[in-house]
Parts: structure tokens; sequence; C-alpha cells
């Protein structure tokens, strides 16, 4: 207004969780870094899954390696290369999606939205890179694009994935679709052409182009700043990436993954992290109830590291070691535990089971 300087903004889209992507910032590692693996498994930073399907081996870990404006990435740095890589072989990072938080994608009606892609990654291994939708509500429809890492410093990346008219996304809690980051695909997956439209599974169409990113021990692969929002414009393009906060950010993730208890936050003799109040149900079994401090996506299991004295339980003036830990009991927002000893109380007696060592894990997953 030129007469008083006011100004009316004309807003359609909030700007706010407009990130379907939980932790995308990679500031969340509840279950801690990994050691080098050649297993599949959610690994250091939470919501992000390491499928390994091929012969390489990876240490993966939360790492202050980051571009501007970011405080932590997750990091897959090779120590078994594989430099001969068979058909059938694969590796990805994978991030999930409940069908209920992309309903206003629109998909699989004649309203359907594009959705943009952004990130920013950091690799040793240049060349064509692949990222893909599937959707697994629809017998696995996908669409994949391509990108081009030139050089070894952070970029950030941005794709624009079409609209999909056909199939509906299930409005439930369950596995709907998945952003994949391929980094290994051997023919099985890279012999057809690259199907950049929506369309029906068809592996050879998945990832042509891909470069091999696990044919060296020297190569590494980071990746933080990750975010898929609805393309309101219908132009492409990514806004800024969404920080939200901490706090925030680990109630999201415990959601799918909670860890109730472990060595690494304990005194520093590694030990009296308090689990919970519990009884003896039996003269060797000792349960505990565990509160979850927000509710789960679904009836969780347990996430344990178990071993030798990993756990005390101090009843009546004494102290018991129980050798095994197991899930009795869940819901949605608490669980049952119960420790198993041979060691011997009596039936009745309570008293507080903690952690006795370092090493020692106790959590519940509901992963998607």
């Amino acid at each position: 207004n030129n007469t008083d300087g006011t100004c009316t903004a004309n807003i359609t889209n909030n700007l706010s969780n407009r990130n379907k992507v939980i932790n995308g910032g990679m500031i969340v590692n509840q279950r801690g870094d990994q050691s080098a693996t050649g297993s599949e498994g959610y690994f250091a930073c939470d919501r992000f899954k390491t499928v390994n399907g091929c012969g390489s081996q990876v240490a993966i870990s939360q790492s202050t390696d980051t571009p501007d404006g970011f405080g932590n990435s997750m990091k897959w740095d090779c120590t078994t290369a594989d430099t001969s890589i068979a058909a059938s072989d694969f590796f990805i990072i994978r991030y999930s999606f409940e069908g209920q938080d992309l309903q206003d994608m629109q998909k699989g009606t004649s309203s359907a939205k594009k959705v943009v892609l952004s990130f920013y990654a950091k690799a040793t291994k240049t060349g064509t890179y692949i990222a893909e939708l599937i959707d697994h509500d629809n017998s696995g429809r996908h669409v994949n694009k391509s990108y081009t890492i030139s050089n070894t410093n952070w970029n950030r990346y941005t794709i624009s994935f079409p609209a999909d008219t056909t199939g509906t996304i299930n409005n439930d809690n369950a596995r709907s679709m998945d952003i994949n980051f391929w980094l290994v695909a051997g023919s099985n997956y890279n012999s057809g052409s690259l199907q950049t439209a929506w369309g029906a599974d068809t592996n050879a169409n998945r990832a042509v182009g891909q470069v091999n990113a696990m044919d060296s021990t020297s190569n590494d692969f980071y990746l933080t700043g990750v975010q898929l929002e609805i393309d309101h414009s219908g132009l492409g393009i990514a806004s800024d990436f969404e920080h939200i906060s901490y706090a925030d950010t680990l109630a999201k993730c415990q959601r799918y993954f909670y860890m109730h208890a472990s060595g690494t936050e304990s005194s520093s003799s590694g030990s009296e992290a308090p689990i919970g109040l519990g009884y003896g149900y039996t003269s060797s079994d000792c349960y505990v109830v565990v509160k979850f401090p927000v509710t789960m996506r679904h009836y969780p299991t347990m996430y344990k590291v178990v071993g030798t004295d990993y756990f005390r339980f101090a009843y009546n003036g004494n102290n018991a070691y129980p050798d095994n830990v197991g899930n009795n009991r869940s819901g949605i927002n608490s669980a049952e535990i119960y420790f198993h000893s041979g060691a011997s109380w009596s039936q009745n007696d309570g008293g507080m089971v903690r952690i006795n060592d370092t090493n020692a894990r106790v959590g519940f997953t509901a992963e998607l």
C-alpha cells in the first residue's frame, strides 16, 4: 500500500510442515553409529535404512562434515569394496512413508500433484546416480530420475517427480511409498531404459546409468537436508530446507523407534541408567513396565543388545544380573518386558532394573 506502507500477503499454502521427510537434517541418532557391516537395517541416523544387497561392507555414522547451514550429515564409508557387481546386486539408502502422511499428493486422482525431492550430497565417486519413488500400495509402481555428482564437494540436488493419476495411496499407517537413493545397481536394475514417468514395476528400468559407489574402500557417500514436498507451483522448484528443532524431530522419530535405555547415556562408570521398577513374577523372571514418550506407529518389537552382566536387578538389598531380556507384551503406548536370570530371587520381590554395561541397549521399534 503506497499510502501507509502496509503489506498484505496472499498465502495459499502453509510453509510449515511442508517436508514429508522426518530427520532429513540427520540430527537424531538414537541407535548410535554402526561399525563395518554388510547387513541391511536401520543404522546411525533415524528413519534412513541401509539396504545392502551386494558384497560391500560399510561403516555408517552421523557426521559433522556438512554443507553450510547444517550441523550433521549421514556418512556411508565403504570398508570392503565390491568391484564385481552381479546382476542381482544393489545398494540403496531408503526412506519410507506412511500412506496417511501422503494424502495431499492426491495420487491416483485427476488432481494428482507433482512432488519435489531436494537434498545435499557429497561423494568420492563421481558420475550418474539414481533417485527413485516407489509406490507399495499399487504393485510397486515407480518413477526414477538421474542426477550427476560431478565433483567431491557438497552440492544441493533438486529432482522434480511427475504427478501420477493412477493408483491411490492407502490412508493408513502402513508403508506406502519409499524414496530410494541408489549407490549400486546390477544389470537386473540397469539394463533397460530409465523410467522417468510413473509406470508399472519394471526392474530393468529402475537404475539405468548408476555408478558403482562401492568399488573402492576410498569411497564415501554423505547425505543431509533431505526434503520431499508437494510442488504447488508446478515449476519443480524446491523451497529452502525446513529446519525443525531437535526436540520436535526426536518426538517424530520416536513414533518409529524409541531407545529406552542405553549404556552410552549412563554415568562415567558405564552403569546405573535406570530401565524401570520391577518385581519378581517368578523366582527367575522379573517384569518391568515401560511407558513410551509418544504413541508408536504400531505395536513395537524389542530392540536389544544383551550380554553377560549387561543388566542388574537391585532388590531387597541384593543384586542379580539377568542374562536375557524380552518383550512380554506391548501396546502402542507401553510395553511389559521381562528379565530372566540363572540367579534366584523371591517371587514378588520388588526393585529397580538398571543398565550395567556401556554396551547394553533396550529399545522398541515400529519401523515401516
